[in-house]
């Protein structure tokens, strides 16, 4: 999805992020990431310096060089649309080639739809190349999505944070105590590059990005 030879590049670059300490990358320093099949440029907005993502059919991201993220906290703030079907924005981490990895994206289309299926879809992990949403949502139904309570609004600006710990995953969204989906991960990696997300047709802003890598996740260690 994210196009062989770029990933490669950049898992194969120096590591930038180190064992228990916090990271900012600069969204709009472009030696700092490789884009692939978006354009992005950077903006400020409501106070937020950031980037923005033009909308192109297919996946897109924007990957971190040298990031090896194992278990901590990812935080951010995204900005995606009331655009039906062409708003899917989050970010893919322990990536292990361009087919391989994780990710937690949002769908703010479904933030505060009237239906009430649809409001259940609105944060959403996969876990690549094995367990696309598709086969997520027919094999296991309502536990790897969910809804947000209470919901942002599908324009505004929401602030992320993932908690990743061995294999539990849980997302926090707007500083509630209440994580949004809690999962546990259905592969075995436990660390690899980070990227920004976008799905097919979609665009999208981002800003605030913050990685605290606490190395081993608690209870466990890592060879």
């Amino acid at each position: 999805m994210f196009g062989k030879y770029y990933l490669l590049i950049v898992l194969g670059c120096f590591q930038q992020t180190i064992y228990g300490q916090v990271i900012e990358p600069d969204l709009q320093d472009t030696s700092q990431w490789k884009v692939v099949n978006r354009i992005a440029e950077p903006i400020t907005e409501n106070g937020k310096q950031g980037i923005r993502f033009n909308e192109v059919a297919g996946s897109g991201l924007m990957i971190l060089k040298g990031s090896d993220f194992s278990n901590g906290t990812i935080e951010m703030d995204i900005k995606g649309s009331n655009k039906f079907q062409q708003s899917f924005v989050g970010f893919a981490f322990h990536g292990q080639d361009l087919n391989t990895y994780d990710a937690i994206y949002f769908r703010p289309f479904n933030f505060k739809s009237d239906d009430v299926r649809r409001r259940s879809h609105a944060v959403q992990y996969i876990s690549m190349p094995g367990y696309d949403w598709e086969k997520l949502r027919s094999e296991f139904p309502d536990k790897y999505e969910n809804k947000i309570d209470p919901a942002p609004g599908a324009d505004d600006w929401f602030h992320v944070k993932i908690t990743v710990n061995g294999k539990q995953v849980s997302v926090f969204v707007n500083n509630e105590q209440q994580a949004a989906l809690e999962i546990e991960k259905l592969n075995s990696n436990s660390k690899g590059g980070f990227g920004l997300w976008l799905g097919n047709n979609s665009g999208g802003s981002f800003a605030n990005l913050k990685i605290t890598n606490s190395g081993s996740a608690s209870g466990t260690s890592q060879t």
